[in-house]
């Protein structure tokens, strides 16, 4: 039997080998929906590693906390507009009274609807990341880390002092001679002096924003912007205790913000695990709108097979009934033309296996992504194709095999 199904494939191998323009073209849509699901499937596994590098570098056991639904598209509703702003007492509420909170900080942005402006003699830079900040920010944050000076501290807060920090885009722009701790920079229009520079952001969900950050004390911010009250909240749980901590966030402040029972938050908490799975409801999509693609190329890939396929059995009729004349059996004429079509098919998911690792390899060089194509990808994407030759080579298989042998033989 083995020795059989090894001489048909070889028959179907020498055939294809004959008419190497006919295959190329038929196998071309095999090629297109095979080439898509791997793509995708490379993609995103991509995707997932990046994800996954920038919840380690903001910390899986953070948790966010808005007045703003972060969840919802669109702009604002009047409802969120209308509700009242977080707090650092909110801060310090949940400080005292969740045990499974390891630490807190608030921080504030002013005008979000305004663009602010760091200068110096040397430079300016617009448009920044400008945020007041207390003490415990570069605790809470994992991104906040310094190469350079000090972090804002209490005294600093309290007493209101004009000092800042200076993302990692921005201290070369405004001090392009070196270091520029000590020295004075204008934050719209005032007089601030540098006590520290913050390394490059690594990683995480707007990273390279960060890196245009400019922080200053969160009191001395509301000193020069009294109305500023989009206040955040940031929490770092306890390891393997975020859930729960999330769980007694909420309580502390659906009773200092008067929720009450059973009713609609009026605020939001959102942490980086929700964050990953909007990102796979997404990819989800993806992955349908793939699957519909694939199966076009594959059904338009499938069908020339068959006409194909069926041009090769009227082509060789008379071989068909020599080889039947001379003791052939129905199946061996079933699997001779089977195996020539998932041989075909078959071929063109090798081609695309070559052609989307190729295209993989040059994005990874372009943009210094790490993605894939990952094993269970191929292995389906070559099982796949060969299906669509299994499936489509039937009828014509099993045409090939009823054909009389005499009539074959008078076939010209």
């Amino acid at each position: 039997m083995a020795q059989a199904y090894g001489e048909n494939l070889r028959q179907a191998m020498d055939t294809l080998r004959t008419h190497k323009l006919r295959s190329a073209l038929t196998v071309f849509g095999v090629v297109l929906g095979v080439s898509v699901i791997m793509l995708v499937a490379a993609l995103i596994t991509g995707f997932n590693q990046k994800i996954e590098e920038e919840i380690k570098q903001v910390g899986a056991d953070t948790a966010f906390v808005t007045k703003w639904d972060r969840h919802r598209d669109g702009p604002p509703t009047r409802e969120e507009r209308l509700r009242k702003a977080l707090t650092p007492e909110d801060a310090q509420a949940i400080r005292e009274a969740c045990p499974a909170i390891r630490s807190v900080t608030a921080w504030v942005e002013p005008n979000w609807d305004q663009t602010h402006t760091v200068r110096t003699k040397a430079g300016e830079v617009t448009a920044i990341d400008f945020r007041g900040v207390q003490p415990d920010f570069g605790i809470v944050y994992a991104n906040a880390t310094l190469s350079a000076g000090r972090f804002i501290g209490e005294g600093d807060d309290l007493h209101k002092e004009k000092v800042v920090l200076l993302g990692e885009n921005v201290a070369p722009v405004l001090f392009p001679e070196g270091n520029p701790v000590g020295k004075d920079a204008l934050i719209d229009g005032n007089a601030f002096q540098v006590i520290g520079v913050l390394e490059k952001a690594k990683g995480g969900f707007g990273a390279d924003e960060e890196d245009r950050r400019v922080l200053i004390p969160y009191n001395t911010l509301m000193k020069m912007y009294p109305a500023a009250d989009d206040v955040n909240l940031r929490a770092q749980a306890y390891p393997g205790r975020l859930q729960e901590g999330v769980d007694q966030i909420r309580e502390v402040l659906e009773r200092r913000r008067g929720v009450p029972f059973g009713g609609k938050d009026n605020f939001s908490i959102s942490t980086a695990e929700q964050q990953v799975a909007q990102f796979h409801d997404m990819v989800d999509t993806v992955a349908l709108a793939t699957v519909v693609l694939s199966s076009i190329g594959l059904l338009v890939g499938g069908i020339g097979v068959m006409n194909i396929m069926l041009v090769s059995v009227t082509e060789r009729t008379r071989e068909i009934g020599v080889r039947k004349a001379i003791g052939a059996k129905r199946s061996d004429i079933t699997w001779q033309f089977l195996l020539e079509a998932m041989t075909l098919t078959g071929a063109g998911g090798l081609i695309a296996l070559i052609l989307v690792n190729g295209l993989v390899f040059l994005i990874r060089l372009t943009l210094s992504w790490r993605g894939e194509v990952p094993l269970w990808a191929a292995v389906t994407g070559i099982a796949v194709s060969v299906s669509v030759g299994l499936i489509f080579g039937v009828w014509p298989a099993i045409k090939a095999a009823k054909l009389d042998p005499v009539e074959a033989l008078r076939y010209e």
